[in-house]
């Protein structure tokens, strides 16, 4: 995996991520344990040198506990995805070009593959019991998947099969 970049948009104060590992996928927003439903998320692993410096923005971090004495606390920013009034622009990659995914599609993402993940984040400031934070918001993400042997066989072969069944 390349090395992540991070940058920030001061006009338009969005973050610039390039490259990152992102894990907790919740693209279909189903309810469990640390999610409400309907609520579309997924985690951005950082570095300490990022971390606190986004923490000293008041980005809204949180961090893994250390599996063993030797590791540090692992810090990941929740990122969520909101298909109202202002819809992220989502991107599926594979070596055949890219594919925008919409609220109905988005959920494939929650068990592909994934070789590489850019995405830029747009801030959103809030105040919950008197402290304030930053939360982070999908503008735009771009998600290459890792493809199988026989997906790249059959890319070309067409879906014709259905329509024979039907008749």
């Amino acid at each position: 995996m390349k090395e992540p970049r991070i940058s920030m948009n001061q006009e338009s104060n969005t973050k610039v991520l390039e490259n990152v590992r992102i894990g907790f996928r919740n693209f279909s927003g189903k309810e469990g344990r640390y999610n409400r439903e309907g609520a579309r998320n997924f985690c951005v692993f950082l570095d300490q040198d990022l971390a606190t410096e986004m923490e000293n923005n008041n980005w809204n971090l949180k961090y893994l506990t250390p599996r063993d004495d030797n590791e540090e606390p692992q810090a990941f920013l929740k990122v969520a995805l909101q298909f109202g009034r202002r819809p992220p622009r989502i991107f599926m990659v594979n070596s055949h070009g890219k594919i925008q995914l919409d609220e109905e599609t988005v959920s494939i993402l929650d068990w592909a593959d994934i070789q590489n993940v850019d995405l830029i984040s747009r801030p959103y400031d809030t105040v919950i019991n008197g402290t304030e934070f930053r939360k982070a918001y999908v503008q735009s993400l771009y998600v290459t998947i890792q493809e199988d042997e026989l997906t790249e066989k059959y890319y070309d072969v067409p879906d014709s099969a259905m329509g024979s069944l039907i008749q």
